[in-house]
């Protein structure tokens, strides 16, 4: 959701180009919450892009959160070059608020078979106005089970927010996601978000989800 990012190497196991629609439930938060992926392959490399938006019962859209991360490698480079932009807006009853944009340009590699897969990437993450370096390491992950009845994916991240109007912490986040397919379309299942000194909030938190996925 937040981040449900780089199902991108789930795609590559089964087409150069896909898209999802997913729908999602948050237990903790009460908030239900779509997410928009896009995945495409050519031969310079690989796009992906999503977009978050979180819905609550007064405002209806209260958030939005968008990625977009460009990979620059061929078939005979084993890493290619990682280059992304994320960032959003949000707004509660009493204000509104930006998320803090930031680029990261790194280094990803990538290795996996149609039943399984993974990818990951280390890079300089670069927030606006901060004044000092920064970092993220991503990873991701699919595993297809049960003749592939059965779709174990998800990421996890840690970086830095250090700099001005910053948290000053070191993040974790990870997005574990269960789904079982029920044909090439539908998906039911969930994921569980497990963060610390995510969104300002310095405590660990664990926040299922129960969700439906369409691809499109």
């Amino acid at each position: 959701m937040n981040k449900i990012v780089l199902l991108l190497v789930f795609c590559v196991s089964t087409s150069v180009f896909c898209q999802n629609l997913q729908l999602h439930h948050d237990f903790e938060r009460e908030h239900f919450t779509t997410t928009f992926e896009l995945f495409k392959m050519d031969k310079y490399g690989n796009t992906f892009t999503f977009i978050d938006f979180d819905y609550n019962a007064e405002n209806g859209i209260n958030q939005g959160y968008f990625e977009i991360a460009r990979v620059l490698k061929t078939e005979k480079i084993p890493v290619g070059l990682h280059v992304e932009y994320n960032g959003g807006v949000g707004m509660t009853p009493n204000f509104g608020y930006s998320i803090n944009a930031a680029w990261i340009f790194g280094v990803n590699y990538s290795k996996g078979t149609a039943n399984w897969g993974f990818s990951t990437y280390a890079g300089y993450k670069s927030f606006k106005n901060a004044g000092e370096a920064n970092y993220q390491i991503t990873g991701t992950w699919y595993w297809h089970l049960l003749n592939s009845k059965l779709t174990l994916t998800g990421f996890a991240d840690v970086w830095t927010e250090n700099g001005d109007g910053l948290s000053g912490t070191t993040v974790f986040l990870a997005e574990p996601q269960v789904w079982y397919n029920l044909n090439k379309t539908f998906s039911i299942g969930g994921e569980v978000e497990l963060s610390n000194n995510f969104a300002y909030t310095p405590e660990f938190k664990v926040r299922p989800t129960l969700g439906i996925k369409w691809n499109i």
